[in-house]
């Protein structure tokens, strides 16, 4: 007799109080169930169930099965699960939450590519620069930027954010390059809050500096701080993602190329029950293809 199905037939006749009330939830007969139990026994050695003509009592050793048969036969459902939603095509909705700077620039262009190789996935994206709360809210997956606390959720690395300073030709034209770190003090130098401009750290191979830098506006967006150094404003310290192509068509100056700016690590997290689902697991594969 398989081994599995005589374990279900024992837990079965434990919950249940009876053998006979086991075989009608196993669809079998009572003499079939009273094999399944007879062979558990002469497997093991041991007798499981003390039975009279009016009650069955658990033996000590008995007791101790019916808890192990509950956790083998529950790995064993968890398992076929798994496999069998490895063989699925993901699909559904997926909701996900993303950094605004990241979100726009970096996955809005990303997601043509995830949405064209599984046609059966819509995603629900909310762009926050708030932690979001995944259980709270409703969401399967987050992106988020910089250190992440201690939690119950799994993370999964992505590629450090990196970070560059830069100035319009026409703010440069008219205030002139700063020359070395120190020269940004003397600079219109812009921010999300004062807060966040106390000072700027840029690295070489002399080490690690601390610039103190001000300037006169202060906005809570990053691609309003793109666009003030756009139009002359100021200089800028953001995102490589938000600026780098404003560098490459001449919009932007990089300032600095030889030194390294702190970047930022960067992960997707989830909750551990969540990965079994296809479309999460296919998210969180492509995010780590495409941003490694």
């Amino acid at each position: 007799m398989d081994l599995l199905d005589s374990m279900k037939v024992y837990v079965m006749a434990v919950e249940k109080g009876s053998l006979s009330a086991a075989a009608a939830a196993c669809d079998i007969s009572a003499t079939m169930a009273g094999n399944h139990l007879r062979t558990l026994e002469k497997r093991l050695g041991m007798r499981l169930l003390q039975r009279t003509t009016r009650r069955q009592h658990l033996t000590a050793f008995g007791e101790d099965y019916y808890v192990r048969c509950r956790e083998i036969l529950r790995l064993v459902a968890e398992t076929d699960a798994q496999a069998q939603n490895l063989q699925l095509a993901p699909a559904g909705k997926l909701r996900v939450t993303a950094p605004v700077t990241f979100g726009t620039e970096a996955l809005m262009p990303a997601l043509p590519a995830y949405l064209a190789r599984y046609p059966e996935v819509s995603v629900d994206v909310a762009l926050s620069d708030r932690v979001v709360d995944l259980v709270e809210e409703g969401f399967e997956a987050a992106i988020r930027i910089g250190q992440l606390p201690d939690s119950a959720l799994i993370a999964r690395p992505l590629a450090p954010y990196r970070l560059m300073i830069c100035a319009s030709p026409e703010y440069l034209a008219h205030r002139g390059t700063p020359g070395k770190p120190d020269d940004l003090s003397r600079h219109e130098c812009l921010s999300f809050s004062p807060a966040a401009l106390a000072s700027w750290r840029l690295q070489d191979e002399a080490g690690s500096l601390h610039v103190p830098v001000s300037g006169r506006l202060q906005v809570n967006s990053g691609q309003a701080l793109r666009v003030a150094a756009l139009h002359g404003l100021g200089i800028v310290l953001q995102p490589a993602i938000l600026l780098e192509a404003d560098v490459q068509a001449g919009r932007l100056v990089q300032l600095f190329p030889a030194h390294q700016l702190p970047s930022r690590p960067m992960n997707v997290v989830y909750l551990p029950d969540r990965y079994r689902s296809p479309k999460l697991r296919s998210f969180v594969d492509f995010l780590v293809e495409r941003f490694r």
